[in-house]
């Protein structure tokens, strides 16, 4: 397995590359992945989300166990919706309540499979090939807007707000998910632990089916649903996320502010020209 993170260097730049020890060996980028010959301490280097999707793919119902616990049919296709680049944040970032709402905020562990390869209507082989390594995702939801407007659910306004989609620590590719289990801990409490098997639709699944609907591009996310045990958050907690072989995705829910926070967060993520 060979680990990958983003970094923004001490010059502002933005950086990407395999993680050895304490040293990073830049690569020119998660859809060219040639070497530099560059290797750089990590200690001079400021951690990012470790891609910049131009998209993240959420998936809802794909795990037998939650399916059972809502009385909800298992899906014969990925039901998702997509969240906004400017959700992104990577793992030691606040998750910042927007100004405007004041209900129930509500994480939610997931895997997530990050994209390598340009992917249209491919066939589960193919999807397995195009699919550069897996992350952690926390699918944050404002859910009280969820029904807010009975005619309308509106799933992509409640999950799609600044700081709303946190990613990290790493990329891992060569990760074996299928004897996985994800670990949701709230302020040190154990809330989810279920194991990544459980998934109605396997990643190349997914990776195949959702390419007959959109393409899917070099950097993109797709967050692999959740299972039983998501929860609210309340200001102040801290939400770590954690898959054994990936690292741990660490996230405080703090205010919002309305002095720019969110360029801040967009700048901090990386979702941005320059990115990689």
């Amino acid at each position: 397995m060979d680990t990958w993170m983003r970094f923004m260097s001490s010059d502002g730049s933005i950086v990407f590359g395999r993680v050895e020890g304490a040293y990073l060996h830049e690569y020119e980028g998660l859809a060219q992945p040639v070497p530099t010959g560059a290797v750089l301490s990590l200690r001079a280097l400021t951690p990012l989300a470790p891609c910049a999707p131009g998209k993240i793919v959420a998936l809802w119902n794909n795990y037998h166990g939650l399916a059972a616990k809502l009385g909800k049919p298992v899906p014969t296709h990925p039901l998702f919706l997509l969240k906004p680049a400017a959700s992104v944040i990577g793992t030691g970032e606040p998750i910042r309540r927007p100004g405007s709402y004041a209900g129930k905020i509500v994480y939610e562990g997931e895997l997530g499979i990050v994209i390598g390869q340009r992917c249209r209507d491919v066939d589960v082989q193919q999807a397995e090939q195009a699919i550069f390594g897996y992350t952690l995702v926390n699918d944050v939801t404002a859910a009280d807007l969820l029904t807010e407007n009975p005619h309308f659910p509106q799933w992509c306004r409640a999950k799609g707000f600044d700081t709303f989609c946190c990613i990290g620590p790493a990329i891992v590719s060569g990760f074996e998910w299928r004897d996985a289990h994800l670990v949701t801990m709230l302020d040190g409490v154990e809330r989810q632990n279920y194991p990544l098997a459980d998934m109605v639709f396997s990643p190349a699944e997914q990776v195949s089916l959702i390419s007959q609907d959109l393409t899917l591009e070099p950097g993109d996310v797709i967050a692999c649903g959740t299972s039983v045990g998501v929860g609210s958050i309340r200001e102040g907690a801290t939400v770590s996320i954690t898959i054994d072989g990936i690292g741990t995705l660490t996230n405080t829910l703090i205010a919002g502010t309305p002095d720019g926070a969110p360029a801040a967060a967009q700048e901090r993520s990386g979702a941005t020209a320059n990115a990689v």
